[in-house]
């Protein structure tokens, strides 16, 4: 029989293996962590404040960047503070509670992107019925299924975690805890765990990815039928920022947990999760700034205001 001791930590190998880079990584990182705050926190203080982004797709993009900021803020502080210490060991518990809020986070993300997918077909494709379809109490009950989804779906993924056993290394080749990191060094067969996430996982998944994307084949079919090329122009550009996130997301999910690991991924692997943890909600508020005219009204109103008072 195996002599298995309690695991009380593991150590991450973290972002690089370089230690004549670790000062750019970090000072490059901060900035990319400070400018993900910053710009989702005016995204939902514009969304709360200007009486114009009273609506159904302003609602549901204040939740998104409220993800954002959360599931970037699980990593991020954690990788920064093991950059500038040279620290590299977390404890089995903050290794847990990692792996919980980040499924919990991205998991709800999954689930508001399809949320905002029936909200541009109902706008584009049943205008007139709009306000009625996405009122407000609709709206807060998507969103509050939304959340609990994600809720539930982090807790099922984390309490199967923790049946799987280690006995060394315990090294982690990556900045933070997630579940095929640990299923590379546990010495329990993660048989079950990869059964659960392509079962549960799976099926929420694809059916997030329908809710998503056959919308959109409705809408194209709307868009087509519009007579004039600025009106299809103006139609489509209101999912163009939808369209961009949910390409990016995706991607990087599907890399993430339905492509094999292996020793040889290890270094892409880094790369693929800065990008899902870091890069992607500091890309969705950029996109959405910079291509929504609406939001881009509101921050000129809002520093307008900021100027006079001052």
């Amino acid at each position: 029989m195996k002599n298995l001791t309690k695991i009380t930590e593991f150590l991450l190998t973290g972002i690089s293996d370089n230690p004549q880079i670790i000062h750019v990584l970090f000072v490059l990182f901060l900035l990319i962590y400070l400018m993900t705050l910053i710009l989702n926190l005016l995204i939902i203080f514009l969304v709360l404040t200007d009486s114009q982004l009273y609506n159904p797709m302003f609602f549901f993009l204040g939740n998104l960047s409220f993800l954002d900021m959360s599931y970037s803020s699980v990593t991020a502080p954690r990788m920064l503070f093991d950059l500038v210490t040279d620290s590299q060991s977390i404890s089995f518990p903050a290794c847990t509670a990692q792996v919980f809020f980040f499924i919990n986070f991205a998991g709800t993300e999954l689930f508001l992107l399809s949320a905002m997918s029936f909200d541009r077909y109902t706008a584009i494709c049943h205008p007139l019925h709009y306000t009625q379809i996405m009122s407000k109490r609709a709206c807060a009950h998507m969103a509050s299924v939304v959340w609990v989804l994600g809720f539930l779906h982090a807790m099922v993924h984390t309490l199967f975690s923790l049946r799987l056993t280690f006995c060394g290394p315990y090294t982690i080749h990556n900045f933070f805890c997630d579940l095929p990191h640990l299923f590379q060094i546990s010495c329990t067969d993660p048989y079950i765990n990869i059964l659960v996430i392509f079962i549960i996982g799976g099926t929420l998944t694809l059916g997030a990815f329908a809710v998503t994307f056959v919308p959109y084949i409705h809408i194209l079919n709307t868009i087509l039928r519009i007579q004039t090329n600025s009106g299809r122009f103006k139609a489509f550009s209101t999912c163009t920022s939808h369209l961009t996130v949910v390409f990016i997301f995706y991607g990087s999910l599907i890399f993430i947990y339905f492509v094999p690991s292996t020793s040889n991924l290890f270094s892409i692997n880094r790369v693929v999760s800065v990008t899902y943890a870091l890069i992607n909600p500091l890309l969705n508020a950029l996109i959405y700034s910079i291509r929504n005219k609406d939001l881009k009204t509101a921050l000129r109103k809002a520093f307008h205001h900021v100027h006079w008072n001052i």
